[in-house]
């Protein structure tokens, strides 16, 4: 057990909310941000145990309080949108936002900072036969999204905090599967499947259940490792394996139309109509689209080495389902 006391953005999110119990649970004292119209469904229970304080990365002013007094900064607070309105609160949220954290966690001399950045922050490159690592570099690309850019571009302000003496770890997990908000970022995939998603992507990406990625970056930064990337994914599968396994798990029809080429045309401009009447975030854009259409395969050989060990894909579809079915 630890008396620590650690700062943590994005607490009521996914990854967030899954670190914040991890690290009651070793005994960390943990205070963390949240805005004042912030969900918090996946902190129930939590409430009282955090220090809360209410406000935004973007507010200097705020940050120069909230991270006062503290010994790590885990910041997991990001903003994931594939919608074209959206880029440049995206941007100012992923890369101004993750600025502040490194020029405050600066002036008050933290002595460590742990940021989740993404496998979209790595590159995609054009020729990707190869297992993508933590040495690949960035590689300006069309499979490079507007939200991969902001990943890239916040964790170079991270690695630029370092350069002025920031004691960093960085964590780039593949797509976080685990009970979330299942209107939003991957756990809607779950509740599009049990409402008869029809149509699987032709590609392939890597996954990781959010249980790993809360406890593998707590077991490096217990490590004292300091200045590294480490890519957190635990398997290399094509979407329709996931979204079969998924189907199966809650008992209803798989998608079965492969998406053609044509159709990934057709799809996106269906749901940007639908988002338009709906008000509704699409589940399909144009850059969504064309990158579910390309295969990616992330090498977890850093991480395993470094001692983290991952649940089985489908368990942690499983656990995921369990909690949908509810």
């Amino acid at each position: 057990m630890t008396s620590r006391k650690v700062f943590l953005t994005g607490a009521t999110g996914l990854v967030g909310s899954h670190l914040a119990k991890l690290l009651l649970d070793k005994g960390y004292i943990v205070k963390a941000s949240r805005r004042e119209n912030s969900n918090m469904d996946l902190v129930k229970g939590l409430e009282d145990k955090i220090d809360w304080v209410i406000g935004d990365i973007l507010d200097v002013p705020f940050l120069e309080e909230a991270i006062k007094d503290v010994d790590w900064v885990f910041h997991c607070a990001a903003m994931i949108s594939f919608s074209p309105k959206e880029i440049q609160k995206m941007k100012d949220v992923n890369i101004t936002g993750t600025a502040n954290i490194v020029n405050i966690s600066l002036h008050h001399q933290i002595k460590k900072l742990i940021h989740v950045s993404s496998i979209a922050a790595i590159g995609r490159p054009e020729n990707h036969m190869d297992s993508i690592t933590e040495e690949t570099k960035w590689q300006v690309s069309k499979l490079n999204s507007e939200y991969a850019k902001s990943k890239f571009r916040a964790e170079m302000e991270v690695w630029r905090g370092m350069a002025e003496g920031l004691d960093i770890l960085i964590v780039n997990p593949s797509v976080i599967l685990g009970p979330g908000h299942w209107d939003t970022g991957s756990s809607r995939l779950f509740s599009r499947v049990r409402d008869g998603l029809k149509f699987y992507p032709r590609g392939s990406t890597g996954f990781i259940d959010v249980r790993d990625v809360a406890s593998g970056m707590l077991l490096l930064a217990e490590k004292g490792i300091t200045g590294e990337r480490f890519i957190l994914n635990g398997h290399n599968r094509p979407y329709t394996y996931f979204l079969n396994a998924v189907a199966q798990e809650l008992g209803v029809q798989a998608p079965s139309i492969r998406i053609t080429p044509f159709l990934q045309e057709v799809a996106w401009r269906v749901e940007k109509i639908k988002s338009f009447i709906t008000g509704k975030a699409p589940l399909v854009t144009k850059e969504t689209a064309s990158l579910s259409s390309n295969s990616f395969r992330y090498s977890n050989e850093k991480s395993t080495k470094a001692g983290i060990e991952y649940i089985p894909l489908e368990e942690t579809i499983r656990h995921t389902c369990s909690f949908i079915k509810k």
